[in-house]
């Protein structure tokens, strides 16, 4: 095409054919995913939903978003997780969701899980983070303008805030509901006794608490100790975030700390000092597991999750289409032998 159009018309083309080309999702999704229904509640989630944390800021390019996004819908992927956080820079991740909804995704907004958060610092200032009324009303009118939404399917609390009552926050959270900007409440990263808390507080006034969301993943078990109790008790639907540890449980750290890897460009979730060679040195040992079932090691590290029962959804990054099917061919392979579960664990536990 180059060779017989100026650059400036071959740009006019290009943008012609990402605004005009309307998406049409494909008509065989539902047969690819598999659902599961959010602990007691009547809501179905996908196995596999799209997190919106890394690759939807404005640092990003949105073309690659939107093959992204559409192909997940268009895999059965009907849940979108975003936070009012998510960038960087904060607030761009919604803002591009606005976009991807413009493009095509609004025409099945009624087919579509949209989750958002707000607890984590957002702007400066004494209003910009926790669990304050303040904050989190704002937070929530914040994050439906950007996103161009008239509400949310699920709203989090997206963390404890040990300054503000429990009390609190929890009124914010129901009068949410009651207002209409949501029709879900979760909740993320708490400890079991204030979960318990909340959902007490929640129930008191007819508002259930539909899911919790933690981190979980074979390196990362902080969940099993008592969480996975508790949303039982509650009858909570429980889905995982950071399904690969930050990329560790893929093979790019098996031969050392690539220049591109998220331990250099940004050092904020992941540490060089992290990477240890005992660490490495079990990653290429569940990478040998991995080899054996004929997966990588990204796939055997989301199988394992979507094995577990007790999980409604495992929330999954990608930074590119192929990432994204990769991942999603885990959801075919998710039976485990005992022996490789307890090599597994003993390789975790170093035994």
């Amino acid at each position: 095409m180059t060779n017989y159009f100026p650059g400036s018309i071959l740009k006019l083309i290009i943008v012609f054919r990402e605004v005009f080309i309307m998406y049409i999702a494909s008509k065989e999704r539902y047969t690819i995913m598999e659902y599961n229904r959010c602990g007691d509640s009547g809501l179905m989630l996908p196995k596999v939903s799209l997190g919106l944390w890394h690759n939807f800021g404005d640092t990003d390019r949105y073309a690659t978003m939107k093959e992204i996004a559409f192909k997940a819908f268009n895999e059965g992927i009907t849940h979108f997780d975003l936070a009012n956080n998510y960038g960087p820079p904060p607030g761009s991740a919604e803002r591009n969701f606005s976009r991807l909804m413009r493009d095509g995704l609004k025409t099945h907004r009624d087919e579509i899980i949209v989750s958002s958060k707000a607890g984590h610092l957002m702007w400066n200032g004494p209003y910009g983070d926790g669990g304050s009324r303040k904050h989190i009303m704002a937070s929530i009118d914040q994050s439906l303008i950007r996103t161009g939404l008239d509400y949310f399917d699920i709203f989090y609390s997206h963390r404890y805030c040990e300054e503000t009552p429990i009390e609190e926050t929890a009124q914010a959270l129901i009068d949410i509901v009651r207002q209409g900007k949501a029709l879900y409440i979760g909740l993320s990263k708490y400890p079991v006794d204030k979960g318990e808390q909340m959902c007490r507080l929640l129930e008191e006034q007819h508002v259930r608490c539909l899911i919790y969301q933690d981190r979980y993943n074979m390196l990362s078990r902080k969940p099993e100790a008592r969480h996975f109790d508790f949303i039982i008790k509650e009858g909570l639907g429980f889905i995982a975030f950071s399904p690969l540890a930050q990329g560790l449980l893929t093979n790019r750290y098996l031969h050392g700390i690539p220049e591109d890897s998220r331990v250099v460009k940004s050092g904020v979730f992941l540490h060089r000092e992290d990477i240890t060679p005992e660490l490495i040195g079990k990653i290429s040992q569940l990478n040998d597991i991995a080899a054996q079932r004929g997966q990588t090691l990204a796939e055997m590290s989301l199988s394992w999750l979507l094995s577990k029962e007790i999980l409604t959804s495992v929330i999954i990054g990608a930074s590119s289409e192929k990432q994204l099917c990769d991942n999603i061919q885990a959801v075919n392979n998710i039976d485990f032998s005992s022996e490789d579960l307890q090599k597994i664990d003993n390789i975790i536990n170093n035994e």
